[in-house]
């Protein structure tokens, strides 16, 4: 997983209340396992029409949020179901940090596995910084726009994992010394 340190960008507004995951990544795209490829389907619904020609008016589909890696969303982001190919077509398609008002608990925990940042940020915060180029520190824990700054909150193991780019399986083997160790303390002896 790529360190996650600072991103600057325009932010690019998803004003949705509960996007859910069939939304974010539809049911049809759900074939592959790799985690790259999916940005092209992210929101594909809303995107293109039946002819799969861009929809006018998506955000996505404008040019001034085409290189945004900042997507400011609504409450409830990420409901539905646990498939973690949501945060994979967000990563994808570019972005690397998403700023909502609340999340889905899974989709939030996805977000940690695979170097998403999550931002819980108030309503008013959200207007506070929403025009403009953002710039979200996660050593500072800040998101600054203009003269606005937020600070947020996250966990100190996810930060430390966004940080040092550690997936749950780096994120364990950080702990090789301690469990080779376990290992040899617990072994029994053979019986005779």
């Amino acid at each position: 997983m790529e360190p996650f340190t600072e991103v600057r960008s325009v932010t690019a507004p998803l004003d949705r209340p509960n996007v859910d995951t069939d939304q974010i990544i539809p049911k049809q795209f759900l074939k592959r396992v790799e985690k790259t490829g999916f940005g092209r389907c992210l929101f594909y619904n809303w995107r293109y029409d039946a002819r799969g020609e861009p929809v006018p008016g998506f955000v996505l589909n404008e040019e001034r949020y085409e290189s945004s890696r900042i997507l400011i969303a609504g409450e409830n982001f990420g409901c539905g179901s646990s498939r973690e190919h949501a945060v994979w077509a967000l990563m994808d398609y570019g972005f690397r940090v998403v700023i909502a008002p609340s999340f889905a608990d899974i989709f939030y925990s996805n977000c940690f596995k695979n170097g998403l940042l999550p931002v819980r940020m108030g309503a008013g915060d959200i207007d506070r910084i929403r025009a403009g180029t953002v710039r979200v520190d996660l050593e500072s824990q800040t998101v600054e726009s203009g003269a606005a700054s937020v600070r947020f909150e996250i966990e100190s193991s996810d930060k430390e994992a966004l940080l040092e780019g550690l997936d749950e399986i780096s994120r364990t083997l950080k702990l090789e010394d301690m469990i080779s160790g376990y290992e040899r303390r617990s072994q029994t002896p053979p019986l005779l």
